[in-house]
């Protein structure tokens, strides 16, 4: 088996653009030949503002939509989506978690049958055992069994999310692509769903593909970042290197344009504006 749980080679999507009456169509290059390699049990971060392509490139890591052209390996084995289509063991590879738990829940299903539906789609587990498992899981995000009849309408964002996660793990994957999972979260609330990712992370031995435009989350949880601009990446590296020495102009501005909330930037900010007045 490969050391990469994930490595993508030249990944790039396009997209035809519809011309008017007075216009032709044109091609749009959401995501432009990204190469990158993740290794197991490890947290690579995409970041970079909205528009940039991020969300692009986490759909066709959780093969949502395949690429244009480029190469996608997980666990060592090529896939390709445009060929072969979506398969059960490609679906118990990975698995995605949306920004926004209650757009990504059936508001009509209870809790258990959200969490039970993917086993039942995906194995041929008997319903005792289907429901065993979902009770394991809500407890393994902080939950409990008194919420397995309850619907979504009845938890807040926290733990929405938290069931958005229990169900992306009903399958055991080994990847979990998280596109903004916590950018709709309460400060403390982040911090809890964070802590709970790495305590996920460590147990069951998960990669993630982080994607957020949010630097303090990105230096908290990842092991490895990378910067996209305008589809492409422009730098990527470990976390201490990125954040301590950036090296591209628009990494640097990105930083720079993030505010830093450090008790000694703090200061100098009110010793600053002591001195201008």
């Amino acid at each position: 088996m490969s050391d990469f749980a994930l490595e993508a080679r030249n990944l790039c999507r396009d997209y035809n653009i519809g011309g008017g009456l007075f216009s032709s169509p044109r091609v749009l290059n959401a995501v432009k030949h990204v190469s990158f390699q993740v290794e197991r049990g490890k947290t690579l971060a995409v970041v970079g503002e909205s528009g940039c392509g991020k969300s692009t490139l986490a759909r066709i890591l959780s093969l949502i939509d395949a690429p244009t052209s480029g190469e996608l390996f997980i666990d060592g084995a090529r896939i390709d989506l445009a060929r072969d289509g979506m398969t059960r063991e490609m679906r118990q590879k990975v698995q995605i978690v949306f920004q926004n738990p209650y757009g990504s829940l059936n508001p009509r299903q209870k809790v258990g049958d959200v969490l039970m539906e993917p086993l039942l789609l995906n194995t041929t587990m008997s319903a005792k055992e289907r429901r065993e498992r979902a009770m394991q899981m809500l407890i393994k995000v902080g939950l409990g069994p008194e919420h397995f009849n309850r619907y979504p309408h009845m938890f807040s964002g926290g733990q929405r999310q938290r069931i958005a996660i229990a169900r992306a793990l009903m399958l055991s994957p080994g990847l979990l692509v998280l596109d903004e999972p916590v950018s709709a979260l309460d400060l403390s609330v982040q911090a809890q769903v964070l802590n709970l990712l790495a305590d996920l992370q460590d147990e069951f031995k998960l990669t993630y593909v982080f994607i957020s435009h949010d630097l303090s989350v990105v230096r908290y949880i990842a092991d490895e970042v990378m910067v996209m601009y305008y589809g492409e990446v422009v730098e990527a590296g470990t976390r201490e290197r990125v954040f301590a020495d950036p090296q591209h102009e628009y990494t640097k501005k990105l930083f720079a344009a993030t505010p830093r909330a450090d008790v000694e930037t703090i200061r100098a900010r009110l010793e600053a504006k002591r001195a201008a007045a």
